[in-house]
């Protein structure tokens, strides 16, 4: 029996070592037999799954596109009126509760032009003002000051005109009398008389039509508004306006005599030299023309002066007078650019804070300073100084 045993066990292990690799795996806990063959898992399914996946998309996506074409060909139909209608009622219906926004008041309506937009910046609305009187009245909605602009600007400008039909045949008289001689003559003193009288009333005429047409425009300017501009820029528009409204805006009432003075003493200084200038060019050419023809004239010189001064004192004196004047309008023009600097700034400094503590300190300081030629550090004393203002 020892010997069959024996003989078996050593064919059992000759039939082990001859089974192919796969047959001396052991079965695992989990691993199912069906027809003596172990289930393979399906390696093409997540493929066939990725296209049946693609084929659902790409149906959805057609679908989609489809309904997205047909909105967007009634969308187009619209008109912007009903496109914006639609807009109102779907902000009336956006979560007011949320939001916090009061149904009961209409939303405001935004105008929008190149006329008469509710965005308009105050420059534009002034620009516009001088180009189209009452503009600015208009825009603000200020309509009762129409009348009065209109009026004003339109009386004003009927009595220049009338006034200036009378100056001008006065003053070609006086010309034609003075072109051939500048003696003094009770007709001449006359005429020129009455040409003064009717040329101050021209003038006052003048300065109501264009004193009327500024006001207005700067009354546009105070009244503006809609963009709750700043009130530097409306100081600094009114002084670019008319000299010396910017500081009556900023309530620097102390300023606008120097301001106005200063423009008065200017208009006064380029009056005042024009007519010398005009005057003695006027005698200036007499006299040139008496000296190259002497002929024409048998009773002598026909100037103011009677030939008492010669020809180039005459010519001095006629280029010092108009070298006066072009310095007065240059000064005037840096009088014009200085108070509108000057009520931008003042304006600037209305909003700034200055504070009241004001305080000085003073602190001892110590430190060390490395100095080489004596090969280390040394103390060096002094005062920390602090300002705060």
């Amino acid at each position: 029996m020892t010997r069959i045993r024996t003989r078996l066990l050593l064919l059992a292990a000759t039939l082990v070592l001859w089974l192919p690799a796969g047959a001396q795996l052991h079965r695992g806990a989990r691993t199912i037999v069906r027809g003596g063959m172990l289930e393979k898992p399906d390696s093409l399914r997540p493929r066939r799954d990725s296209l049946e996946l693609a084929k659902i998309i790409q149906q959805f996506d057609s679908v989609a596109t489809a309904d997205y074409l047909a909105d967007s060909a009634a969308v187009a139909a619209l008109r912007t009126d009903d496109r914006r209608y639609l807009d109102s009622v779907a902000l009336a219906h956006f979560d007011v509760a949320r939001l916090g926004i009061d149904t009961t008041t209409k939303p405001r309506v935004f105008k929008k032009g190149w006329l008469m937009s509710d965005s308009m910046s105050l420059s534009k609305v002034c620009w516009l003002s001088t180009v189209l009187p009452g503009y600015g009245q208009i825009y603000n909605k200020q309509y009762w000051k129409l009348p009065i602009l209109y009026g004003l600007v339109g009386t004003g400008l009927g009595l220049y005109i009338h006034e200036n039909k009378t100056y001008k045949p006065l003053k070609r008289q006086y010309e034609s009398y003075t072109d051939v001689s500048a003696s003094r003559t009770p007709e001449l003193d006359a005429l020129q008389s009455q040409m003064i009288r009717s040329n101050t009333r021209r003038q006052a005429y003048l300065g109501i039509t264009i004193a009327s047409y500024i006001y207005f425009i700067g009354d546009a300017a105070v009244s503006y508004k809609t963009n709750d501009v700043s009130d530097v820029k409306k100081a600094t528009t009114l002084a670019c306006i008319f000299p010396g409204a910017g500081q009556i805006y900023n309530k620097s009432y102390w300023k606008v005599p120097f301001v106005v003075g200063g423009f008065a003493s200017m208009i006064y200084c380029i009056d005042w030299n024009n007519r010398g200038y005009q005057r003695f060019k006027k005698a200036y050419n007499l006299l040139s023309d008496y000296e190259h023809n002497p002929d024409k004239y048998p009773d002598g010189p026909t100037d103011e002066f009677h030939g008492r001064y010669s020809a180039s004192f005459i010519r001095n004196l006629r280029n010092n007078y108009r070298r006066n004047r072009d310095l007065c309008i240059i000064i005037s023009g840096a009088l014009y650019v200085l108070q509108i600097v000057d009520a931008h700034v003042d304006a600037h400094l209305k909003d700034y804070d200055v504070s009241d503590d004001l305080s000085m300190n003073i602190e001892p300081l110590i430190d060390y300073t490395y100095i080489p030629t004596l090969g280390g550090n040394r103390p060096v004393f002094g005062f920390n100084l602090s300002l705060k203002f």
